[in-house]
């Protein structure tokens, strides 16, 4: 899902703030034009200026969104461990945040080596050491299963740390500038090494949680557990890219999928659909959809009247995300040009039948994203008459209320 529709309610609130700055405006456009002038000429000038500033935010948002780019982050290595604002498993996101104290804190330490700051690369030293600890203690203290595997990782992050700790100590020790660049190289050597089963023990924890998650909602047929299964994977999922290659690794596009395909489950279908567009935000899981028909599914759900329009509506959002211009990896989805005819034709009604704004913007984009993976949709939207349909939802201010949604258009 292209990531403006995240910050969609922030331009709201944004909006809602400018337009309380001056009550009547409904009315004043309801009135005839020359009568609108004549108003604008009598109204004092700080309210003609919240007037002017309106339409000059709205440029410039749609200048903004016209040439956004999704940028990609730097740091590849922490985006696993970005804390997140849902807290569905409060362990877990402890475990994360520990995580993310440190790989900082090692960072850090590679720089200051660099500088020979001895006392402070020992000093940061002893903080990882106590935050290895922690971390593994925390995390053995709520995990009911640990792998022999994990358990073997753990004992060489805690020793590798130990003998860290133990070289720094030596060189705040002595002054032997000979001494201390012969062991800088060690030191290195062993920073390098404690990063790396730090990397793998982090990794085999959430490919572990991930694991539990999904097993959870394959086994289960309680409504209530798969569905607080679905929630914790999706918090997951909110995690970063890295975060969501596991998961699609360990089968979560498949089993999501099943659920898509259960009347049993039907009241889980948009939250399910929602986690599935996290997911297919990496290539990995673009391939698993391909390969269970995900597209075939998504087509039976937008074209289903039976659906409620918020399942519509997050099936619309998973057609958004998968044919986004900005991934690079979307061409490989042959099966979606033999179900597009129906898709676009589901995504102009809902567009037209939406009754919030948040529907019609994940419809339109969905619209607009297609029209960049084939040229044959914008024949099909020109004899849907999809158009006049969009156009004439721009006129309504409670469907059409961001420069998100008008940017689609």
């Amino acid at each position: 899902l292209p990531t403006f529709f995240l910050d969609s309610s922030l331009w709201r609130s944004i909006h809602k703030r400018i337009n309380m700055a001056f009550k009547g405006e409904d009315h004043v456009d309801s009135l005839p034009l020359p009568v609108q002038r004549m108003h604008l000429i009598q109204v004092d000038s700080v309210q003609r200026w919240m007037e002017d500033l309106k339409l000059m935010t709205d440029c410039e948002c749609m200048c903004i969104l016209q040439s956004k780019p999704i940028s990609i982050e730097q740091d590849e290595q922490n985006e696993l461990i970005l804390s997140s604002q849902h807290s569905t498993c409060d362990n877990l996101q402890l475990l994360l945040k520990r995580a993310w104290i440190i790989s900082t804190e090692l960072t850090r330490i590679a720089q200051k080596l660099e500088k020979n700051r001895w006392q402070r690369v020992h000093s940061m030293t002893v903080r990882v050491n106590c935050h290895v600890r922690s971390m593994i203690n925390e995390y053995n203290a709520f995990t009911r299963n640990s792998s022999e595997e994990m358990h073997q990782l753990e004992k060489l992050l805690i020793d590798k740390c130990s003998e860290f700790t133990a070289f720094t100590e030596r060189c705040i020790q002595t002054e032997d500038e000979q001494l201390l660049r012969s062991m800088k190289s060690c030191i290195n050597d062993t920073l390098t090494t404690v990063a790396q089963y730090f990397g793998q023990l982090i990794e085999l924890v959430l490919t572990q949680e991930a694991q539990n998650l999904l097993r959870q909602i394959e086994l289960s047929d309680s409504v209530c557990i798969t569905e607080s299964a679905i929630n914790s994977l999706f918090s997951l999922t909110q995690e970063g890219a890295h975060l969501c290659r596991i998961i699609a690794k360990e089968g979560g596009v498949v089993a999501l999928f099943k659920i898509c395909r259960q009347d049993c489950f039907r009241c889980l279908y948009p939250q399910t659909l929602r986690t599935l567009a996290s997911i297919c935000c990496v290539e990995e899981g673009m391939c698993q959809l391909e390969n269970v028909d995900g597209i075939l599914c998504l087509a039976d759900i937008l074209t289903d009247s039976t659906h409620s329009e918020d399942t519509r509506a997050e099936a619309a959002a998973v057609i958004a995300q998968i044919t986004s211009p900005h991934l690079t990896f979307t061409q490989h989805l042959s099966s979606f040009l033999e179900n597009m005819e129906e898709i676009v034709t589901a995504l102009v009604k809902l567009c037209q039948e939406a009754s919030s704004g948040e529907v019609f913007l994940l419809a339109s984009a969905a619209l607009a994203n297609i029209t960049f993976f084939d040229t044959m949709a914008c024949e099909m939207l020109l004899q849907l008459n999809a158009m006049k349909i969009l156009l004439s939802a721009c006129s309504d201010k409670h469907i059409v209320d961001t420069p998100y949604s008008r940017d689609q258009v």
